[in-house]
């Protein structure tokens, strides 16, 4: 899945809608410090009145928000393992009966809390729908509506989310005219932000992708391994800031730990354009050879591969490695280059890091950013001043 397909499905999670349904909702309760289900209820979707609907929806769609291979990841099944996550699923997304649904949901459910009680109370909230996708994008001139042709993706999408602690409240009793303590006992379920949770199967270019799971973390850049592994039978993932690191390490082995500006700009600029070409495709990766010939056309000095074949080897162990293009380049156009001084903390975007340079002026370093406009100091715009002076 890539991120148009994500938030294709992000978009059409809504009441009331003709391209999505909802068919049966499954919620499990499971108590602190505990592996036993403390109980269970399956009914169908519809049957929720609409501001349940809605809280459900809402949380559906904050767990599939976020960047691919920071926190959501494409995951493939590992061939074999005890009780297969892969087999339970596809039976759970098969059933016709409820029975069963509800049969196959609750061994996913034993394995999450497997040797794994949790520190707070959790709700796992389970959705069967089918998602329909129109082959081609609307015309509105055509007679065809976009909708005689689609795609059908039928899917089990899992979010788990924790408890929150039951308000403790002085009140005032008007009738009695005295004041008293109070304590709500039910459990409060955040449905605001999600823990984590999972989608099955992918789905792609129209097609359904059993073999993969697309999977949700807690936290940018900090996959759950035991859920990974134990619970979803999936192989292991590498994150988006792993593989940064990566390609970070490589380049200081290969090129030194100093660098201009420009080199590095252009270093980004080669790796986006790889990125922006192929949005449509398949994810664009970076093995030694991409490496070197980016870095051999970034205006740098001209580097050997054998170097950056060992320099993958010796980081990675792996000389055959290949890096997310992806993950390698800080978000394109948005400030998310920063430049720490004692001074100063400068926030840039890859596309203006050419306008920076690091100069000696009266034998000062000093940073100098090449600027179109006035710049401003609390309202006042910079009185320009000739350089040297």
């Amino acid at each position: 899945m890539n991120k148009k397909d994500i938030a294709g499905i992000r978009r059409q999670l809504k009441v009331d809608n003709d391209l999505l349904k909802i068919s049966d909702i499954f919620n499990v309760y499971i108590m602190k410090e505990t592996t036993d289900i403390y109980h269970h209820q399956s009914q169908p979707f519809e049957m929720l009145d609409r501001d349940q609907q809605e809280l459900f929806i809402n949380n559906f769609k904050k767990l599939l928000t976020g960047q691919l291979d920071e926190k959501l990841f494409e995951l493939k099944f590992v061939r074999e393992a005890d009780n297969h996550s892969q087999l339970i699923l596809h039976k759970g997304l098969l059933s016709s009966e409820v029975e069963d649904w509800k049969e196959q949901l609750l061994k996913m459910t034993e394995k999450m809390i497997k040797d794994h009680p949790y520190e707070k109370d959790v709700v796992i909230t389970f959705i069967r729908a089918e998602y329909l996708k129109p082959m081609k994008p609307r015309n509105e001139e055509a007679e065809e509506s976009e909708r005689d042709a689609v795609y059908s993706h039928s899917f089990i999408l899992c979010s788990i989310n924790k408890t929150q602690e039951a308000k403790k409240e002085l009140v005032f009793d008007y009738v009695e005219k005295q004041f008293k303590y109070n304590i709500d006992v039910d459990s409060v379920i955040d449905l605001a932000t999600p823990m984590t949770g999972f989608l099955f199967p992918c789905f792609s270019n129209g097609a359904l992708d059993v073999n993969h799971v697309l999977y949700v973390a807690g936290k940018a850049n900090e996959p759950d391994h035991r859920f990974i592994e134990e619970v979803l039978n999936s192989e292991h993932t590498i994150t988006a800031k792993e593989d940064k690191e990566v390609f970070e390490e490589v380049m200081r082995d290969v090129m030194g730990d100093q660098l201009t500006p420009s080199t590095l700009a252009n270093v980004y600029r080669e790796i986006n354009t790889m990125v922006e070409e192929n949005e449509e495709d398949e994810e664009p990766k970076l093995d030694y050879k991409n490496v070197e010939h980016v870095l051999n056309q970034s205006g740098g000095e001209q580097v050997d591969s054998e170097k950056v074949k060992a320099a993958f080897e010796r980081i990675t162990d792996n000389e055959s490695y290949e890096l997310k293009a992806s993950s390698v380049v800080p978000k394109y156009k948005s400030k998310s280059i920063k430049i720490q001084t004692k001074v100063a903390n400068i926030s840039i975007s890859p596309q203006d890091l050419e306008y920076v340079r690091q100069v000696n002026y009266k034998g000062k370093r000093c940073i100098m950013i090449e600027i179109e406009e006035d710049a401003e100091i609390e309202g006042f715009k910079m009185l320009p001043e000739a350089f040297g002076e």
